[in-house]
């Protein structure tokens, strides 16, 4: 009798691997969120795949683009008081900021997957006490922390391998946006420099992977928080509606 009650908690401890639950994130998110509820926690495997398809994205850019293009590109869609200032820098300031424009992108570039790590972290440090106390969730930050991680794996491998075959396949170097490099959104199919600026950001965040990524999100706070989907999908899609709702105010001032 002992030994049927042990041997199932001894399988239940030693979990899914890592790619396992990456796997699963795709064909059934609610098994790896279920195994990181378990205390299976580990993230860096996500984030190692998403800094890697971030170095093929950047690889892309650097041969098919060039940082100078992507510089200039940037220069054209500045606010108009913006390019008024450049226009009035002396010779002198205007070529050596030009110099390192080009030089900047791709330092930045670089260390995006820190970027996006500072962010994975604010999100969790969020969405913890939003979920906890806000609807009665029982989830550490760890786990929340995994959630994202694993979630964010139907995000940006997506969208930076999609824009380096783009770029690879012929997309126009002149056209091509490193604010929105990915075509999976309809703003990616339009002319920023020609389209109302909070149009454009509006629909550049009605994204086909984000809105997937905020599902498979919700699922997995859920889980592990111990709380009902619905709970999970208000806590997610509400920050996300909020935070939108900002950025596009912005843009439009």
């Amino acid at each position: 009798m002992s030994d049927q009650v042990v041997q199932p908690a001894a399988e239940a401890v030693s979990g899914l691997t890592q790619m396992q639950r990456i796997i699963n994130v795709f064909a059934a998110p609610s098994k790896t969120f279920a195994d990181i509820k378990g205390g299976n926690k580990s993230w860096w495997l996500p984030f190692l795949i998403t800094v890697v398809c971030g170095a093929f994205l950047w690889t892309a850019i650097n041969s098919q683009v060039t940082w100078k293009t992507v510089y200039e590109n940037q220069q054209k869609l500045q606010p108009e008081f913006a390019k008024r200032m450049m226009d009035q820098m002396p010779p002198e300031q205007r070529a050596a900021a030009d110099a390192r424009g080009p030089k900047t992108q791709a330092i930045t570039w670089a260390l995006s997957p820190l970027g996006l790590l500072v962010y994975d972290l604010l999100m969790a440090l969020v969405l913890w006490p939003t979920i906890n106390f806000g609807f009665g969730g029982k989830a550490s930050y760890g786990s929340i922390l995994a959630v994202i991680m694993y979630a964010g794996l139907v995000l940006w491998p997506i969208r930076l391998v999609l824009a380096g075959i783009a770029l690879f396949a012929g997309a126009a170097p002149d056209g091509f946006n490193v604010g929105n490099p990915a075509p999976t959104n309809i703003a990616a199919f339009l002319n920023q420099a020609d389209t109302n600026k909070a149009l454009y950001t509006l629909l550049s965040a009605i994204d086909a992977p984000t809105i997937w990524c905020l599902v498979v999100t919700s699922i997995g706070i859920a889980i592990v928080a111990g709380i009902k989907r619905p709970s999970g999908y208000i806590a997610v899609f509400g920050w996300w509606f909020l935070v939108t709702l900002v950025i596009v105010g912005i843009s439009a001032i």
